[in-house]
């Protein structure tokens, strides 16, 4: 299939971009390679071939979920100066609470 200047003028208006004319020589040409291309991998006899989704093998590499007991509450509070209702208690930072930000 030949891409003529015509038809780049009419996929621009498509896209709704804005070619300049003296341009519109190099994008048919460019256009015209890629289509060129687009047919060869056509041509390709790709049956039983499975497909590739990525340039890597992947695999999961996640552990399996388990619960664990964590670090004691007591023991984290160990070097807090203040805490307040079982939360680490920091100056203010803002005046006003900070609905202003």
């Amino acid at each position: 299939m030949a891409i003529n200047e015509e038809t780049v003028r009419q996929v621009a208006k498509l896209a709704k971009l804005e070619i300049e004319e003296e341009s519109v020589h190099a994008f048919t040409k460019e256009m015209d390679s890629i289509i060129e291309m687009v047919e060869q991998l056509e041509g390709l006899d790709t049956e039983g071939i499975e497909g590739t989704y990525h340039g890597l093998q992947q695999h999961n590499v996640w552990r399996e979920d388990k619960a664990e007991k964590g670090t004691d509450r007591e023991e984290l509070f160990k070097n807090v100066k203040t805490r307040k209702d079982g939360f680490i208690e920091v100056p203010e930072m803002f005046e006003n609470g900070g609905s202003e930000a």
